[in-house]
């Protein structure tokens, strides 16, 4: 088995996770099978009680783990196995660990961060690997930007893995080549100094890859070769790309970055197969339709707050060959009394996706309201489909006052309520519904017709339900349930029965949508997106 240490340097958010992704995706079109590993040096146990606006979404994983983002991409990019291993934080790390030295497992030694934290992150690369059989290639990617206090123990835990199987390991750092735009020159100094700190710590690159805006010409690769103790040809740039993400695979590849990682690790593979690539990046740069979809939501300011959403929404226009424009609208701006008309008028549809608290709910209401009376495409995640049942009881079924209890706990109509199994829950990290469970669809649904089968499984991450003691009375008005967990008769699934797409559920199918494999919810909401334009 071979290992790939990812590291970043200058500046954060230069797109580690994509690169690593797509290295990923060159290795697979090659035959070879790879597993990702996302280390995160804060402390909170996971990303799940942060705050979008700080993190970006939580992308959770069948297991029930609540996890970076960037495993949305290792997903989308890749076929690598997704688990609790994929992902570990310094919380999670300093955790274990305590918890270990309280049980007595290290017989009375004094607790050190060299050797038992760093010993117990090696652990954690190991488990990643251990996620399927036959893996080949374990790609682990430092979260953080090298230089950093809290990335330390991650980075002196690499360059241990790295002595102990020093034929096995090679290490790439992605770092930022800016160009001064009053100079008009690119500058390699950030990068120098990035390399220093990195080779200070005791990890020597094998490969540095260069964000930049451009591509860089031969004399700034020989100079960052010079300076940080590379082969030129092992410095590559990683340039912005025209179209989408999902480029990035095909900027590597025709740099020849498999090959130089093939003979750097000793592999033998096949040849490259991007076909189903190919397409997609075509159907993406050459799109005979548009649509205009309105992202309803409190963080649309943020763009990574629902990364997921976006890209399977993307993917769907895929599916169609058709341009998604995605139109952030703040559920706020709906909630203070702009005119529903004047901000949804030019669209094609609307999705609301998820959240927690008040702050824009009943913004998000006006918003299903305006779909339903105007026969536009409504999608609802998770949130969004409870948006869609409370104001489907308030204003199909007038039953003033319903609501969610998460929004108004003295409510007397709790449409939408606490999971019985939440009652005694105080908790908030990792106490939610979580993870993949079955759902089962009524024929004869927009559902069913979009999955094409009776029984799927979804990803699931909420605490409120919707109130079976309201559902005799809202399917009399014509809101169909048409998904459920049977073991549980819950509502999965509703959607409204005389109008051309308007459809709530309760999990997250953004996180099962890939480009080369569309989510059917997505695909069949982007179609009828596209007979409303």
């Amino acid at each position: 088995m071979k290992y790939i240490f990812i590291t970043g340097g200058v500046l954060s958010s230069l797109g580690k996770g994509i690169t690593s992704a797509s290295i990923a995706t060159l290795l697979e079109s090659r035959g070879l099978k790879t597993a990702l590993l996302k280390l995160d040096p804060y402390l909170n146990v996971d990303p799940g009680t942060m705050n979008p606006f700080q993190h970006g979404e939580v992308y959770v994983t069948d297991d029930g783990a609540e996890t970076d983002l960037d495993l949305g991409h290792y997903f989308r990019f890749s076929s690598t196995p997704l688990s609790k291993a994929s992902n570990a934080t310094s919380g999670q790390i300093y955790d274990t660990v305590i918890r270990k030295e309280r049980e007595g497992e290290y017989l009375g030694n004094t607790v050190q961060v060299i050797p038992h934290v760093t010993d117990e992150i090696k652990h954690r690369i190991h488990k990643a690997s251990e996620q399927s059989e036959d893996t080949d290639v374990v790609l682990v990617e430092i979260g953080g930007t090298v230089g950093d206090i809290e990335s330390l123990p991650f980075l002196e835990a690499i360059r241990q893995f790295r002595y102990e199987h020093e034929d096995a390991c090679i290490n790439i750092h992605l770092t930022y080549v800016p160009i001064v735009a009053a100079a008009g020159e690119v500058k390699t100094k950030p990068t120098q100094h990035s390399v220093q700190t990195l080779r200070g710590i005791g990890i020597i690159p094998d490969l540095i890859l260069c964000r930049c805006e451009e591509p860089l010409e031969d004399d700034v690769k020989r100079k960052i070769s010079l300076f940080c103790n590379v082969h030129k040809d092992a410095v590559y740039d990683v340039p912005d790309v025209e179209h989408s993400i999902y480029e990035v695979p095909f900027e590597l590849y025709d740099q020849g970055l498999d090959t130089t990682l093939l003979e750097f690790l000793q592999l033998k593979a096949g040849k490259v197969k991007l076909d189903a690539w190919e397409k997609v990046v075509h159907a993406i740069t050459n799109p005979k339709y548009k649509v205009r979809i309105g992202l309803v939501g409190k963080y649309v300011e943020h763009q990574d707050a629902y990364k997921s959403v976006v890209e399977a929404l993307l993917h769907g226009g895929i599916a169609h060959n058709t341009d998604v424009e995605v139109v952030p609208i703040s559920s706020d701006e709906v909630e203070k009394g702009k005119s529903p008309s004047s901000l949804f008028k030019s669209l094609d549809g609307i999705l609301v996706p998820g959240g927690f608290g008040t702050r824009g709910w009943e913004g998000k209401l006006k918003a299903a309201q305006y779909c339903r009376k105007h026969k536009v495409p409504y999608f609802g995640i998770c949130l969004g489909m409870q948006v869609l049942v409370v104001e489907f009881a308030r204003n199909v079924c007038n039953i003033k006052g319903a609501n969610s209890t998460e929004m108004d706990q003295e409510t007397k109509e709790p449409v939408i309520s606490l999971l019985t199994e939440q009652q005694k829950v105080t908790a908030l990290g990792g106490t939610m519904r979580l993870g993949a469970y079955p759902c089962t669809l009524k024929k004869q649904s927009k559902a069913y017709a979009a999955y094409k089968k009776g029984t799927i499984h979804e990803r699931h991450r909420h605490r409120y339900e919707f109130n079976n003691a309201y559902k005799e009375e809202l399917e009399s008005n014509g809101l169909v349930i048409s998904g459920t967990y049977s073991s549980e008769d819950l509502c999965e699934i509703s959607e409204v029965k005389d109008h051309p797409w308007m459809v709530g559920v309760q999990y997250h199918p953004e996180f099962l949508s890939k480009p080369t494999a569309p989510h059917p919810l997505f695909k069949a909401f982007i179609g009828a997106a596209l007979k409303n334009g």
